[in-house]
């Protein structure tokens, strides 16, 4: 299995990570709740048919610690702006996941012409009372993996140390990239991105996995009715919140299907 190539760019003074791999046609993708510290099956099924790009959002493993100088939800939004600019990513198709999710759709309601099709895995961004969603900032460490996955092994394999990682750092990163998600949600998850959500005009696909423990299956039908473009919903069987790592083949193959 080749490797991907490894880029680095960089955002209000800060290095950003970007990796690359595949042919065809550009495909963006924001990576959800703790980022990629690691390069997962999904990336690969998804780089089978398309150049997927994979942007590092700041404070997230590969983001250094951008995230530092972003203290409202806007320097957030434009700070993916331009990652998604330096990437490459003008005008290309983009998904994301979860909290890449969320900064994805700003990006598509905000700057419409630089977003072709739109794939979102349960994004954050709402929040409804009689419905909320779980706070994984609130939940203990050996509880996340449950609440994220459907099968725990797969958010335990993402973040285990790999080999020839320096030990003390590896962990230092990971908790950083929590800390950055809460810079943007904590604690509601909700940026109130429902009022931008008519703005968004590019066929959009939402997916959701079946044992999504975070975000309330609710939401999707939400989402697609406030929508200003064409959209889709699909429910991932046996995957939870962060879907492309408990299913990585079957969400793959709905974003290339849909992105055709």
């Amino acid at each position: 299995m080749t490797e991907p190539e490894l880029l680095t760019v960089e955002i209000n003074g800060f290095p950003t990570r970007i990796w690359r791999k595949g042919s065809g046609k550009p495909l963006g993708f924001l990576a959800g709740f703790g980022g990629l510290p690691r390069w997962v099956p999904f990336l690969d099924a998804l780089a089978a048919r398309r150049t997927v790009i994979i942007p590092s959002l700041p404070g997230f493993p590969g983001g250094d610690r951008g995230h530092s100088v972003l203290d409202t939800h806007l320097d957030w939004v434009l700070a993916t702006r331009r990652i998604l600019g330096a990437a490459g990513l003008d005008g290309a198709d983009l998904a994301g996941s979860s909290v890449g999710a969320s900064l994805a759709a700003e990006v598509a309601a905000l700057w419409p012409e630089k977003v072709g099709k739109l794939a979102l895995i349960a994004p954050f961004g709402l929040f409804d009372e009689k419905d909320p969603p779980t706070d994984p900032w609130a939940q203990r460490a050996d509880q996340l993996a449950a609440l994220l996955t459907a099968d725990p092994e797969r958010w335990k394999a993402l973040k285990a140390v790999p080999e020839g990682a320096n030990s003390v750092e590896w962990p230092i990163e990971q908790t950083r990239a929590s800390e950055a998600a809460a810079r943007i949600f904590w604690p509601l998850g909700n940026t109130r991105l429902e009022k931008r959500l008519p703005l968004i005009s590019a066929p959009t696909l939402l997916l959701w996995g079946e044992q999504d423990r975070i975000m309330p299956h609710s939401y999707a039908a939400r989402i697609a009715g406030l929508l200003g473009g064409p959209s889709e919903t699909r429910i991932i069987p046996g995957a939870g919140h962060l879907a492309e790592l408990d299913a990585p083949e079957a969400v793959a193959s709905a974003i290339l299907a849909f992105m055709e």
